[in-house]
């Protein structure tokens, strides 16, 4: 279980840009998170992810209490989770080949030895071709380099996903491969969803429910 209880949060105590949030997730659940820019919803998502610690509330996954954010957080709560942006040339270091990429968390844990048998199984299943992973970030296009990053979400095999806005750059046949390919994975893996958002139609078809920002945070304050 995912739990995320009274969250406020932003990047200046004095101007948090979520306030009283309180949201639950359930193993195996896909949760559409569905609000306009700005509203604070990709802030949200990160404190999910353990990528911002919030200014007050309390996030609880599998019952118990997270108390580290980034890479305080225990490794076995910190690699539950895989996370893919909405900007992927932001996300991705421009310096590193995409085979690099998407085997970075691998190394960062230790299991570089399992690097080759991943990606021979994550290229397929994201729609990449063999020819593109030598590649740059400058060298591909968008959607063959958030291709990449949902690999690299992928690669630790994580329960939870956290996809912010991952398709919003996209072309439609793109967006819809790679939602297939989110889909995919949970159903062999069982793995949550968080899925945030805009656009409504999307998140209706893709995900169990849907929660309005506006009445996630009405909801935590008691209106």
């Amino acid at each position: 279980m995912l739990e995320l209880h009274d969250i406020t949060a932003g990047y200046d105590k004095n101007t948090p840009v979520v306030r009283n949030a309180t949201l639950a997730l359930a193993p195996g659940e896909s949760v559409g998170l569905l609000g306009p820019s700005g509203c604070g919803k990709s802030t949200l998502a990160r404190v999910a992810a353990l990528l911002h610690r919030p200014d007050r509330g309390t996030v609880m996954l599998d019952g118990e209490p997270v108390r580290g954010w980034r890479y305080r957080a225990p490794r076995p709560q910190r690699t539950a989770f895989g996370v893919v942006f909405q900007q992927p040339r932001l996300s991705a270091d421009p310096r590193l080949r995409l085979t690099d990429l998407i085997a970075e968390p691998l190394r960062a844990t230790g299991r570089r030895d399992e690097t080759a048998p991943r990606l021979a199984e994550l290229v397929v299943s994201v729609g990449l071709t063999s020819d593109l992973l030598d590649r740059r970030p400058h060298e591909v296009s968008d959607g063959q380099l958030q291709r990449a990053c949902l690999a690299r979400a992928l690669v630790l095999r994580p329960r939870w996903l956290i996809c912010d806005e991952m398709t919003a750059m996209l072309d439609a046949s793109t967006a819809a491969a790679l939602v297939a390919a989110v889909e995919d994975y949970r159903a062999a893996t069982g793995a949550g969803l968080l899925a945030v958002g805009h656009d409504q139609v999307l998140l209706d078809r893709w995900c169990d429910r849907t929660v309005h920002w506006e009445k996630l945070t009405a909801a935590a304050a008691g209106e």
